[in-house]
């Protein structure tokens, strides 16, 4: 689902530093008369461009109902070998979902809370199995439901713009478009830190993380689109190897260190745990600046929403992307079905005091047959992917 920042964000300190600020976005996109998407085949390519860059992009259910039938017709057409994904402006890929949407269907009683989630993770799904050469241009602000348009394909090239997060923990959600697959396999424990903490990643650090295939100049963005489209009949080798190329040339921070690599063993150490409180108790006992600060951090987060991250993360390292979709539908009804999830869009987008009151407010209160219900079967409302 994802959220959305607001441009020009300052300095934000301790959990505004990492709780994403969400805009207003309604279901019909701004005053613009632009489409909010534009679809195009150019050369040997199908192009999608997300193109909502006041909104920073971030998905509508609309889009979403233009993207997917779009996506499968073209990887069918036998004269279109590979697809293009980027975001309008240079602010952007995609920011999120549309959280206001959702948030305010719980008054309407309409059915978007149901029908957003299940569409956005079909056509997660439909990117996740593409037959086609999938490359997604994740310049600027990349989270949530933009990591869903991007992760599960076959490149992702960040540049230094590129900003990566899954935040969601901080207004109770949890991360999901696919989330509980690559995240648990990323190197280590990161992709738990990443999902616990919601800690940011910029430009080079994103490839060096793994979530990029490749890491280009943005200068270069617009050379690499016109290299791929006027390629002759290519194959997905033929794609990768002008990415290749292009990442290959670019001198621009390669030789600055992950930003976590000094950081790494104690992530590894420190979310090797059995659950979310024997992780919390190795923060403490550890005590060094780096466990205080995470420990600080997560405590502004959901518990609900830490403990059911937690789960999800470890039940998905063994589990097929359309099984982790399936359950991650189960989780998203369970949030819109529960408190933590209005609280949280309530402090941060509503009354802005940035201060939820989260219901249970400790991860002792949250409990096992509680956590169950929320992984349990839907039933006939389970997700079905084609």
């Amino acid at each position: 689902m994802g959220l959305v920042l607001r441009q020009g964000l300052p300095r934000l300190k301790s959990f505004n530093r990492l709780q994403v600020i969400i805009q207003h976005l309604s279901m019909s996109g701004t005053a613009d008369s632009s489409p909010d998407v534009l679809l195009e085949k150019k050369g040997c390519a199908g192009v999608i461009t997300m193109n909502r860059p006041k909104a920073l992009n971030a998905l509508t259910l609309s889009m979403i109902r233009q993207i997917y039938p779009q996506l499968k017709k073209w990887e069918q057409d036998p004269d279109t070998f590979l697809i293009i994904i980027k975001g309008a402006g240079d602010k952007a890929f995609c920011a999120g979902g549309d959280i206001r949407a959702i948030f305010e269907s719980r008054k309407s009683g309409d059915s978007v809370a149901q029908d957003f989630f299940r569409e956005e993770y079909v056509l997660n799904n439909a990117i996740g199995t593409c037959k086609k050469p999938y490359v997604a241009l994740i310049g600027g602000i990349t989270m949530g439901g933009g990591v869903g348009m991007s992760v599960h394909g076959h490149f992702r090239i960040a540049t230094e713009k590129t900003l990566f997060a899954m935040p969601e923990t901080a207004i109770g959600l949890f991360p999901d478009v696919g989330g509980g697959y690559f995240l648990p396999r990323l190197s280590g424990k990161l992709g738990f830190y990443l999902a616990l903490t919601g800690f940011r990643l910029k430009g080079r650090d994103v490839q060096k993380a793994g979530i990029a295939t490749h890491f280009i100049e943005a200068e270069k963005v617009a050379a690499l689109e016109k290299d791929l489209t006027e390629l002759k009949s290519p194959s997905k080798e033929n794609v990768g190897e002008i990415l290749d190329l292009y990442h290959k040339k670019c001198k621009l921070d390669q030789e600055k260190e992950f930003i976590l690599a000094e950081h790494m063993d104690k992530i590894n150490s420190l979310f090797s745990a059995n659950s979310m409180e024997e992780i919390i108790q190795k923060l403490k006992k550890d005590g060094s600046p780096f466990a205080l600060k995470q420990l600080e951090t997560i405590s502004k987060m959901s518990p609900t929403s830490l403990k059911m991250t937690f789960r999800q993360l470890r039940e998905g390292t063994s589990l097929s992307l359309q099984e982790i979709l399936v359950m991650e539908y189960r989780l998203s009804q369970a949030c819109v079905r529960g408190h933590d999830f209005y609280e949280g869009v309530r402090a941060v987008l509503i009354d802005k005091d940035q201060s939820p009151k989260w219901k249970p407010a400790a991860l002792e209160e949250v409990t096992d047959e509680f956590l169950d219900s929320c992984f349990q079967s839907l039933g006939t409302s389970d997700l079905k992917l084609p």
